[in-house]
């Protein structure tokens, strides 16, 4: 054997039992293969395999070949050769592996049981060397008598050595973690003392045994505690690196190897590279995006499904990704997620990388159906690529997804953090481009719509008086940004009790958008549900009945019943409706309203939250107390902190205690 046997190891009971009812079954030449991530224990399970069977069966011929290159196999081969004292071993001329497969195969050779070690490099084995010679997998022995085993990173290759006859493992459970940790900790009272940092430290090393006996290691070098390597782990990407980089001794790897986490993955990195180049970009895109529940509409686009369907196929052989199905959203191993990060980072491709993630995500949340809220499973992945150092901060990627990101998180309601997304992209598109760049207004429009949101109308009329003038400046008034400005300004004015402005402005606009736009554009049917809302605040209910009727007809017809503009315009007829006295037809509105908002947008959305207020003042006029209060009391219970404005909330907190005192 090529090294002694590690006392230390932490035996896989149930892998193991399925090895040995696989191999010896005296009928044929059993091939079985384990298969898993770099570092998961492969060797070890191997390792533990031989001694065993060594121990049992002393007739038994063990041979051990690491086929990390053909280098080794042909050293190792010629050793076997050797050591069991096959003629003609040591002649110059003799074909070494055709000598040891003529000899396994002999059926008065007895038992044998050959494993050949990180078997990964499925092209060594299916390849002719020169157009005469074998294929490596033809030089195999066979014999009833004879077991073959391959350990390998790969489950194609796994598949193609061993065809179904497959054991893979993965990383340890808990109680398998907490002893291959104890085995190899100098004072094992670290581990009794310290239980919930025990647990921790296992979690973020995912298990891994290769992770927890290097960090083992570590640890009894240096002297310190569970707790002091787990804050190690919380330092930046490229120090985490370093520590999972960290050299160490163990008997139970090859002197020739490297034995650290971060750096045994960067052989498989090569090989998916070689071999299958868009199972590379798949890789180095998902290292650019949060490691969880990566959509598979997400990633780069393939010549042709076939070769998405490899590609993906080939990540999932190596185990660094796990898939349920076909369409189902995908997760990279954590910490091959950052010893990915790391190998672009050294070949200096993360920022090119993080610039296509950025893109892709960009394109993907400006263009998700705001009805069906597409855009919400892709929002991690944005605040994680927006989140990462990587070269990328002054790019207008990162400025053009902070715009999208901000946009959808407004949508979702998250209004303070969708002000944060557009102050970031307003300033770092105010120092790339200039203040009067369109993209920079563009930004600043969004930023003072959040402020709407928010109920900050002297801040939202500072910023739009400001974006307006600029725009005009650098347009012209019908500029589409220009228009928007007017808009935005307009909803302040509004809302600061400046209603003859309001509506002075937002006429203009209403004109503007219909020259520019059309009649049926969204943004023209916007400023006139605004222009609507300045005639109610004037008491002009009557106009502005006729107006909403009649956006509400033409919003059903463009946009949808379901589209978020539509029901906006219906929640306002119901409100207007309630005013007039038409009680019967607001609650009929107004319950629609409600049960779409709560389905598309959830229950605690600012918009639906409105709904439910104005559906239970509908019923307060009913003189439906019970039914309003309860009503109202859902209200403030949901909208806590989601209401579009602190006074919202108190109005509607202020009603219900009245209601509730009679």
């Amino acid at each position: 054997m090529p090294f002694e046997r590690n006392q230390s190891f932490t035996c896989r009971e149930p892998e193991l039992r399925r090895l040995r009812e696989l191999l010896f079954t005296g009928h044929a030449t059993a091939k079985v293969a384990i298969a898993g991530l770099g570092g998961v224990g492969k060797t070890q399970l191997a390792l533990e395999l031989v001694y065993q069977t060594s121990a049992e069966r002393k007739d038994c011929s063990l041979i051990w070949i690491p086929a990390t290159s053909n280098e080794s196999l042909e050293q190792a081969y010629l050793n076997a050769a050797k050591q069991l004292g096959i003629s003609g071993w040591d002649d110059d001329k003799a074909d070494i592996k055709r000598l040891v497969r003529d000899h396994l195969s002999s059926e008065t050779t007895g038992p044998w049981l050959l494993v050949f070690d990180n078997a990964d490099d499925v092209g060594m084995w299916v390849d002719r060397p020169t157009p005469d010679s074998d294929r490596l997998i033809d030089n195999l022995p066979k014999s009833r008598h004879g077991s073959i085993v391959f350990t390998t990173r790969d489950k194609k290759a796994a598949v193609k050595l061993a065809g179904r006859n497959v054991v893979e493992i993965s990383e340890m459970d808990e109680a398998g973690g907490q002893q291959l940790l104890r085995n190899y900790l100098v004072d094992p009272d670290l581990l009794d003392d310290n239980q919930g940092d025990a647990t921790a430290l296992l979690d973020r090393l995912t298990y891994l045994p290769l992770a927890i006996v290097q960090a083992a290691m570590y640890i009894n070098e240096n002297g310190i505690g569970l707790r002091d390597y787990l804050s190690l782990l919380g330092e930046q990407e490229e120090d985490v690196i370093d520590l999972l980089s960290e050299d160490f001794e163990d008997d139970g790897r090859y002197r020739d190897l490297t034995n650290p986490v971060a750096t045994t993955w960067l052989i498989s990195f090569e090989q998916v590279r070689q071999r299958d180049p868009l199972a590379a970009d798949y890789l180095s895109f998902m290292a650019c995006v949060d490691a969880k529940d990566i959509p598979s509409s997400l990633l780069p686009r393939g010549a042709s499904r076939k070769k998405e369907t490899d590609a993906m196929g080939t990540l999932q052989g190596y185990s660094f990704v796990a898939k349920r199905s076909a369409d189902s959203a995908i997760t990279i191993h954590r910490l091959v997620h950052l010893a990915t990060r790391n190998w672009l980072r050294d070949k200096g491709l993360l920022a090119r990388w993080t610039r296509r993630a950025m893109a892709r995500l960009t394109d993907v949340l400006n263009n998700a159906d705001l009805v069906t809220r597409e855009w919400r499973p892709f929002l991690p992945h944005a605040y994680y690529a927006l989140g990462s150092g990587s070269g990328t901060e002054e790019d207008e990627e990162r400025f053009a997804l902070l715009h999208g990101y901000g946009l959808c998180l407004y949508y979702d309601g998250r209004y303070t953090e969708a002000e944060t997304a557009f102050k970031r992209a307003v300033g770092g598109r105010t120092t790339k481009f200039g203040a009067d760049h369109f993209s920079t207004m563009s930004s600043n429009v969004c930023l003072t719509v959040t402020y709407h949101a928010q109920g900050r109308w002297e801040d939202a009329e500072s910023l739009g008086l400001r974006v307006m003038e600029t725009s005009k400046r650098v347009f012209g008034e019908d500029h589409p940004t220009t228009l928007r400005a007017m808009n935005n300004l307009a909803a302040a004015y509004n809302r600061r009790d400046q209603l003859a402005r309001a509506e002075a402005l937002e006429v203009r606009v209403v004109e503007g958008r219909k020259r520019v736009l059309g009649e049926e554009n969204p943004e023209t049917l916007i400023s006139m549900n605004n222009l609507a809302d300045t005639w109610k605040r004037q008491g002009r209910w009557e106009e502005a009945e006729a107006l909403e009727v009649k956006l509400m007809e033409t919003r059903k017809r463009v946009l949808g019943e379901q589209h978020p503009d539509t029901l906006m315009t219906m929640h306002n007829l119901a409100y207007t409706w309630r005013f007039r006295g038409r009680l019967d037809e607001a609650e009929s509105l107004a319950t629609q309203v409600l049960e779409a908002r709560k389905r598309t947008l959830g229950e605690e959305h600012p918009a639906t939250v409105g709904s439910m207020n104005n559906l239970a003042w509908i019923w307060k006029r009913q003189g439906r107390d019970a039914a309003a209060v309860a009503l109202m009391e859902e209200c403030v219970k949901a909208g806590g902190g989601a209401l579009s404005s602190d006074d919202d909330i108190w109005a509607s907190r202020k009603a219900l205690a009245a209601w509730k005192a009679g």
